[in-house]
């Protein structure tokens, strides 16, 4: 069951993915900024149709620091998971990142799933071009912490500051954008395919979205298993992810805004 909790919190891109731009213009206004807070309820088709089974948050805050935002995930189980498969999980994030370049700065993780929890610090330093993963027990305080260092690129995201970068690309039908993806301390390249546009009926009324097809799923990807996924971004001003649908070997998911509010930005 883990991997399918990896995925629920890739989904938009969910849940959802960290996306580059070569020629990305970042000197343009950010579709987003401090106080908005999407949230996302997930659904698993699998023994029986349509499983509530997590529920997703993502939020912006100031840090408090000139040129910083602070870009936070909450991914939790449901009583129906629990209930039906004797699992439960939390995964919280915290991305810092610097808002005119929007390069990722530092990723905090705490990861429970049933009795298993583990902190864990990304840390990524563009001077010596590298992201140093630290992770830890914390109910075995004296063990070792497991630390991984790999090359990046000073374009790298990470899961979460993925999900907001997409948002600021140039999204068009037929596009292809390559992802450099940082996840535990491992370094991921995925092409990420803008397919068409379609009308998708949601929480904010019909509204015209992108359809993009992230390749997350093989060998040597995030995901090493057979699968697939959408996700449908509104072709607006906000750019704001409202579904996704992955299929995997588990079932599928099917993931969807069911609250967005945007504070003064």
């Amino acid at each position: 069951m883990k991997r399918a909790f990896r995925i629920i919190l890739l989904i938009p891109v969910l849940h959802l993915l960290s996306v580059i731009a070569v020629n990305a213009q970042q000197s343009q206004k950010l579709p987003f900024g401090p106080g908005e807070t999407l949230s996302y309820e997930g659904k698993i088709n699998k023994i029986i149709r349509g499983i509530a089974v997590a529920d997703l948050t993502f939020t912006i805050e100031a840090t408090g620091k000139e040129n910083q935002i602070s870009l936070k995930t909450d991914a939790k189980s449901k009583g129906t998971l629990l209930k039906l498969f004797r699992f439960s999980f939390l995964q919280q994030y915290e991305s810092i990142v610097e808002q005119n370049s929007f390069r990722i700065l530092k990723t905090v993780k705490t990861d429970v799933q049933k009795d298993r929890v583990r902190n864990s610090e990304a840390i990524f330093d563009y001077t010596e071009n590298k992201v140093t993963f630290t992770e830890v027990n914390p109910k075995e305080p004296m063990r070792a912490p497991r630390t991984i260092a790999s090359e990046i690129r000073p374009d790298t995201q990470d899961l979460v500051s993925g999900v907001y970068f997409l948002r600021t690309l140039p999204l068009a039908v037929g596009k292809v954008f390559m992802i450099n993806v940082s996840d535990s301390g491992l370094i991921y390249q995925v092409p990420v395919r803008v397919t068409g546009r379609e009308t998708q009926k949601t929480v904010l009324g019909k509204v015209q979205c992108f359809k993009i097809e992230p390749e997350i799923f093989g060998n040597n990807r995030l995901i090493e298993q057979k699968g697939s996924m959408i996700i449908w971004i509104t072709d607006d001003e906000r750019r704001i992810p409202i579904r996704s649908k992955i299929k995997t070997e588990l079932g599928k998911l099917d993931v969807k805004l069911k609250s967005a509010s945007f504070g003064a930005n």
